[in-house]
């Protein structure tokens, strides 16, 4: 059965996750296995979300935290940082609707942050929107 979109970006941030940890421990990142370990049927949307998120990685932090207040990306928590990356992504860098790609980021947020954090993203996004999408 085929996965929803939103089940999709679950595995894009499992996926985001674990790579943010092997990069963090200077291990070896093989981009192609962590997506095929969390996504066996090949998708397009996983694989391009992945892979843009990477390619676009430096930009994206730096954006990310042009917005936090008096924080760094680096500092939360690794799941949180992937759902930023991929919903400051979406935004940026795809044609997703800015409500789908906010909303599924809060709705990601809900499942696997704290309440805190949930906030923060939402606050995040909301102001990347603002401000570098309609300005």
């Amino acid at each position: 059965m085929a996965k929803t979109r939103s089940e999709l970006r679950e595995i894009i941030i499992t996926c985001l996750y674990q790579i943010i940890l092997y990069i963090n421990n200077d291990m070896d990142k093989q981009v192609d296995n962590v997506i095929g370990e969390n996504c066996p049927i090949k998708n397009e949307f996983v694989n391009e979300s992945v892979h843009g998120v990477l390619e676009n990685f430096e930009e994206l932090t730096d954006i990310i935290n042009k917005y936090l207040d008096n924080w760094t990306l680096d500092r939360l928590g690794k799941i949180d940082q992937a759902i930023l990356l991929l919903g400051t992504y979406e935004l940026l860098k795809t044609d997703t609707p800015h409500v789908v790609a906010i909303n599924e980021a809060i709705e990601l947020s809900k499942r696997f942050s704290d309440d805190d954090v949930k906030g923060l993203i939402n606050g995040v996004l909301d102001k990347i929107y603002q401000e570098e999408v309609e300005a």
